[in-house]
């Protein structure tokens, strides 16, 4: 046996360990660093309102405690509301149920012959088997909520500590990064952290003025239909319609239609038709101009960021999927070397003369030979022509014929 094969094979033993352990630990601590990252653009994006009163002479610490203090603020005092408002509205959905229930059947009764009663259909309800079966799973899976509610709890206390410490120590993180690499990784690295921010803000700052926008124009609409709630119900739309990528629009738009429901059953219509209205002007109008200074990122690759990111973290994933991207796209673009573009037409979308161009022309040659008469004429004009050019002495009067037989000789 030679020397080196013992020592190869506990090298290879080592580290398949050290492989296998790495493994078990990042599965362990995917939670954890999940949660990092989320932190970590949250002080990104609170980093431009911190900076700005750090230059006015407040401390960061101070600063960052602010300006978290106003967003609980802010955000509880939404929760609230919203959850009176949700209180209040099921309470009367449950007590105006027999009403509509009675409308519905009276409906269905007139149309279509029946002889249905409210009474029979809430007594075979209640003694059928999915009911009960659902009483049972919801009693059972009581505790398991109790677990989520307190787990989600605590990750958001996780969440906001991690990005209280990132975004109140943000220099001093800097420095530490800095301090391992060469001055001119340095520079590079402060570079990206600066792109990182102005993106990150620049994507809540467009989001936020898009939220406002939509709140605004929902806030009429509802109060035009005099659907009670309606300022909260318009916050509603405008937070989670751009806050909640890809499936936000049809979330917002849920809540108002049940609220409008309740007013008069047309009306939930009306907020569905506005919804998807509103929603198509976003797309291709207002949001290319508010996001062309901000988060320039194509539709397409947007979409497709989203999707990515709902992939690998899920709705994590999704939030901040569009200011990585944005990130990753403008650092990249500052260091991508790039050439003119040549004026060839076939950059513009322009074939060359051997494509669509020429086929188009042969087409329209061959339709202007068929275009006079019936099929018949044409057929016997043809047959003219061509035997007047087989004669002898006959191409040139055929070829200066008048009308369509000059035009078949000449072919």
């Amino acid at each position: 046996m030679p020397r080196w094969l013992p020592r190869a094979m506990v090298l290879a033993l080592a580290l398949i360990a050290v492989f296998q352990l790495g493994s078990w630990a990042f599965h362990q601590l995917t939670g954890l660093l999940i949660n990092v990252l989320i932190a970590f653009f949250l002080a990104l994006a609170v980093e431009p309102a911190v900076s700005w009163m750090a230059a006015r002479g407040v401390r960061r610490g101070f600063g960052t405690f602010l300006v978290f203090v106003g967003v609980l603020v802010v955000g509880a005092g939404f929760v609230t509301l919203l959850g009176s408002m949700l209180a209040e509205q099921i309470i009367k959905i449950v007590e105006d149920f027999p009403q509509y229930l009675d409308s519905v059947i009276n409906w269905i009764n007139n149309h279509f012959h029946t002889e249905l009663r409210r009474v029979d259909i809430q007594e075979n309800l209640l003694r059928s088997d999915w009911l009960r079966n659902y009483v049972q799973n919801s009693a059972t899976g009581v505790l398991d909520v109790s677990a989520q509610v307190l787990g989600g709890l605590f990750r958001l206390l996780t969440v906001a500590l991690f990005s209280f410490y990132f975004a109140a120590d943000g220099p001093r993180l800097r420095r530490a990064i800095c301090s391992v690499l060469p001055p001119a990784r340095q520079a590079e690295v402060l570079r990206a952290w600066e792109i990182a921010v102005n993106k990150t803000g620049g994507y809540l700052y467009s989001r936020g003025l898009m939220a406002l926008i939509s709140g605004l124009a929902h806030y009429v609409l509802l109060e035009f239909l005099d659907v009670p709630y309606a300022p909260v119900l318009a916050v509603w739309v405008g937070l989670v319609s751009q806050f909640i990528p890809t499936i936000g629009t049809y979330l917002a738009g849920a809540l108002p239609m049940l609220i409008a429901f309740t007013v008069a059953p047309w009306y939930a219509v009306w907020v569905l038709v506005f919804v998807v209205v509103y929603q198509q002007f976003e797309n291709y109008v207002l949001q290319p101009k508010l996001t062309a200074r901000t988060v320039d990122i194509h539709p397409a690759v947007a979409f497709g960021s989203v999707i990515a990111g709902t992939a690998l973290l899920g709705a994590v994933g999704a939030l901040i999927a569009i200011p990585a991207v944005a990130t990753l796209q403008a650092f990249l673009g500052a260091y991508v070397k790039r050439y003119d573009v040549t004026d060839d037409p076939r950059v513009l979308g322009h074939r060359g003369s051997g494509g669509a161009g020429a086929f188009g022309r042969r087409v329209r040659g061959l339709w202007a030979q068929r275009r006079p008469g019936d099929e018949g004429a044409g057929s016997s004009e043809a047959r003219a022509g061509t035997a007047g050019a087989g004669a002898p002495g006959s191409g040139a009067a055929g070829a200066s014929g008048p009308g369509e037989g000059g035009t078949a000789g000449a072919s």
